[in-house]
């Protein structure tokens, strides 16, 4: 199974980046998918997740309003949309996926990397002011 995150560059502030990550090895149209991000000396945080099956969604706090994760189950593709980008934005970001399917979990666990056992190898976005 392997996640394969592309999309990251260089952008300035008020830019917009779209992140995709395509799965390959199984499907993953009924599992609990998400984003996570990571920038140095910071530990990883939870950016954006979906329920197993798509109809729920869930933000950082930080990103609620700018950032948009869909998945294109035809594709096994999950995306994340970023408009309006900040510096603070800036990060490697990695896309994750839960090994179990239509799993009904709380909003925490959603957040929580312990969740996700299968990882993406990243994709760094920078943000200049």
């Amino acid at each position: 199974v392997q996640l394969q995150a592309c999309g990251g560059g260089l952008v300035q502030a008020g830019d917009s980046l779209r992140l995709s990550c395509a799965a390959s090895g199984r499907t993953f149209s009924q599992s609990v998918m998400g984003w996570f991000r990571q920038a140095p000396g910071k530990e990883r945080e939870f950016v954006a997740a979906l329920s197993y099956s798509g109809s729920i969604t869930y933000y950082a706090k930080s990103v609620e309003g700018r950032f948009t994760i869909s998945r294109d189950n035809a594709k096994n593709t999950l995306y994340l949309q970023m408009n309006s980008l900040k510096p603070e934005d800036a990060a490697n970001y990695f896309c994750a996926a839960d090994r179990e399917s239509r799993r009904t979990y709380t909003r925490a666990t959603h957040y929580t990397r312990g969740t996700y056992h299968y990882w993406g190898q990243g994709t760094q976005v920078t943000v200049s002011s």
